[in-house]
């Protein structure tokens, strides 16, 4: 059985091109591009200087582009993504702090 990469099921690993990050997301790369300088997602740059994008970065640009669908403006979409985005990234923390925590001892009687 052959063994996976380790970045397999990093969803923050940077492994789709612009052209294929705008097809997953149904949009175009000029959109990416729109995104990136409003500071919504930030992609890394190959060797060769070309944006790399994560599945995690592809999610929000696919968020942002559900809320310009409804008629919000891009500053506002991208500003409800990122508090969406940091909000569910709390709850992660919060979980995990929560399943770091013994139970409580009960006194025996």
């Amino acid at each position: 059985m052959a063994t996976r990469p380790s970045h397999f099921h990093d969803e923050n690993y940077p492994a789709y091109t612009i052209g294929t990050a705008a097809d997953l997301v149904g949009t175009t790369p000029a959109f990416l591009r729109a995104l990136g300088e409003a500071g919504l997602i930030s992609p890394q740059r190959s060797a060769g200087g070309h944006r790399r994008y994560s599945r995690h970065q592809l999610d929000l640009a696919a968020r942002a582009r559900e809320l310009l669908d409804e008629g919000l403006p891009l500053t506002a979409a991208c500003r409800i993504v990122r508090l969406e985005d940091e909000l569910a990234e709390a709850r992660r923390e919060l979980t995990a702090l929560r399943d770091a925590i013994p139970p409580p001892r009960t006194p025996r009687d």
